[in-house]
């Protein structure tokens, strides 16, 4: 597959262009207001705030992509306008602007007919060019397309359960029983995930919002977020991962064992957590929250919880999960600093971040009352990109273990109903409305067989 345009077009400029700092937060109470009158009302002219740039139409800011004999732009714009240029032209259409802008400027400079050779020959080039990113996008388009028809849906494995497992059948404790290296396994899991997630697949959170109607768009992190497949396969695996440690409990018959595992998982996020594999943990803390587990009472009063209560306190949801970005911030400063790949670890938990950019999109307008492009808004959105993608490029330290990850990819994952089953069967009903679900729960498997 090709490289995204954006990538692209940074990877290119890296030479050239001054390498500026690390974004900074623009982002303020004016975003989504009136334009200040000092700074000017005229559509066509880019403005600026304490030496930001913070709107203009979108011709100013094409021209502004464009270097003069006197100005040539930053990496940071490169990366902001080329990742936020889909909301409102095609990547095609600004390719050729930026070629007529290009030819325009050459003509300017140079007279004869030796610069006309040389213009037939840039507008060639620019043609072919267009030709090629055509291709490009069709083509992944059409892989995507085809993704989306022969990829298998996550499936429920499992779900007709055996009154009581094999004696031979394996747990998670059978396979690896030290939870820093099964952590590594996830981190290693995790980033090979995350490799596949490009700059514009992250922009087609805002881009496609403003394409589709509203109530058409698919729900997603309780959000009307549109994903693509690389997206959606992400999200998956956080259900699947999430799914699995609450099958691997549940499915357990001794309770001494159910407890053993329990606080082995407990162990797992706590390193993911020291690892900063964000993600990893709030998906096994997600799934010992799930009720199937929760209600495990007998269970959870022999688990030493106050490393559990450590893990929930740092995934405390109050103040939009104000603990959890105060330890990501932390991790960010370490991978800015680190001197090996280990200290340069970064996964942030992806709904989050994914509801990060969708909220900034949802609260500010795209553009300002006089018509011009809101550029504040999308340097703060393109700062969260270009922290994913940073993170992202690390490469994984540990050494893989493929024995551990076929397991974790491959194990059998109960459904919900199947959850259920397995709880009330290691731990029976203890108030009328657990009777009564388990009830119904009994009354179905039966009409099935």
């Amino acid at each position: 597959m090709a490289e995204p345009l954006c990538n692209a077009a940074v990877k290119k400029c890296k030479e050239t262009m001054p390498q500026t700092p690390i974004f900074s937060s623009m982002l303020g109470s004016s975003c989504s207001g009136q334009v200040q009158p000092d700074m000017g009302e005229r559509c066509g002219d880019p403005v600026y705030q304490d030496g930001n740039l913070v709107s203009g139409s979108l011709e100013a800011l094409i021209e502004r992509l464009v270097p003069t004999m006197d100005y040539y732009p930053d990496r940071t714009y490169i990366f902001t306008f080329l990742l936020s240029s889909r909301v409102f032209i095609h990547p095609h259409e600004l390719l050729a602007k930026v070629g007529q802008i290009c030819i325009k400027q050459k003509q300017q400079l140079e007279i004869g007919s030796e610069a006309d050779k040389e213009n037939g020959t840039v507008k060639k080039i620019i043609s072919q060019m267009t030709q090629n990113l055509l291709m490009t996008l069709s083509a992944r388009s059409q892989y995507q397309e085809i993704k989306e028809k022969f990829r298998q849906p996550v499936t429920d494995k499992g779900t007709i359960l055996k009154n009581k497992p094999q004696s031979t059948q394996k747990d998670i404790l059978s396979i690896c029983c030290d939870p820093l290296i099964l952590a590594q396994q996830l981190t290693h899991i995790e980033l090979e995930r995350v490799s596949n997630i490009y700059a514009e697949d992250l922009m087609q959170i805002v881009s496609h919002m403003d394409s589709l109607d509203n109530h058409k768009v698919r729900v997603w992190c309780r959000g009307d977020v549109t994903k693509t497949y690389t997206l959606e396969a992400y999200d998956n695996w956080f259900n699947c991962l999430s799914m699995l440690v609450a099958t691997e409990i549940c499915r357990v018959v001794k309770k001494k064992q159910r407890t053993r595992i329990v606080e082995f998982f407990i162990d797992v996020a706590r390193e993911c957590f020291n690892i900063g594999n964000f993600n990893s943990m709030m998906a096994i803390i997600s799934g010992m929250n799930l009720s199937p587990v929760a209600r495990l009472k007998k269970t959870w009063s022999k688990v030493k919880t106050a490393k559990f209560d450590v893990l929930e306190h740092h995934m405390d949801p109050s103040s939009n999960f104000c603990n959890y970005r105060t330890a990501l911030q932390g991790a960010a400063q370490r991978s800015q600093t680190a001197n090996s790949n280990r200290e340069k670890i970064v996964i942030p938990v992806f709904n989050l971040f994914i509801k990060d950019i969708y909220f900034l999109h949802k609260m500010h307008t795209n553009r300002l009352p006089n018509g011009q492009i809101n550029f504040k808004k999308f340097w703060e959105i393109s700062r969260l990109i270009h922290d994913f993608i940073t993170w992202k490029q690390v490469e994984c330290p540990f050494e893989k273990d493929k024995k551990i990850q076929s397991y974790l990819l491959t194990a059998p994952i109960y459904s919900e109903e199947a959850l259920f089953i397995a709880s009330f069967e290691s731990e029976g009903p203890e108030n009328h409305m657990e009777k009564d679900s388990w009830k119904t729960l009994r009354t179905t498997l039966l009409n099935r067989a």
